[in-house]
């Protein structure tokens, strides 16, 4: 099996398992994406209308599919990343009010869950785990 990743498959497909590394470098470049497009939309609001609906639309299906393989490594449903989802649009781009608190601590649950800890060894109901990178075929 090939170690390097499939981009079109991480960010396109919810099935499978992604390891630590690839779910967090995917997950900074989506939250980069999503800074850059907000920056470059803050001057015109009409625009920002226009275009935001695909631009959301893109970023939260990419975000579902790389949080959902990163889930079933750790042998989770993929339904959680509809979860992780909703929290992060709710502090999105800092907490205000006492819900988006509740969902700031969901998201630090999430980020240990996620980010922390290693995934299933062995294979689990989602399939194989992902081949890591320097593992010998």
């Amino acid at each position: 099996m090939n170690p390097k990743i499939d981009l079109r498959d991480l960010f396109f497909s919810a099935d499978g398992r992604v390891d630590r590394l690839p779910f967090i470098l995917a997950s900074a470049a989506l939250v980069t994406l999503l800074s850059l497009y907000e920056s470059l939309m803050r001057q015109n609001e009409a625009l920002h209308w226009a275009t935001g609906v695909f631009a959301y639309g893109f970023l939260v299906f990419t975000g579902a599919c790389v949080l959902s393989k990163r889930l079933h490594d750790r042998g989770r449903s993929g339904w959680w990343s509809l979860v992780t989802l909703i929290c992060f649009v709710l502090v999105w781009p800092y907490p205000g009010d006492p819900w988006d608190w509740l969902a700031l601590a969901f998201l630090i649950w999430a980020f240990i869950e996620l980010v922390l800890m290693p995934g299933e060894q062995g294979a689990n109901r989602f399939g194989p785990p992902p081949q890591r990178t320097g593992q010998a075929a």
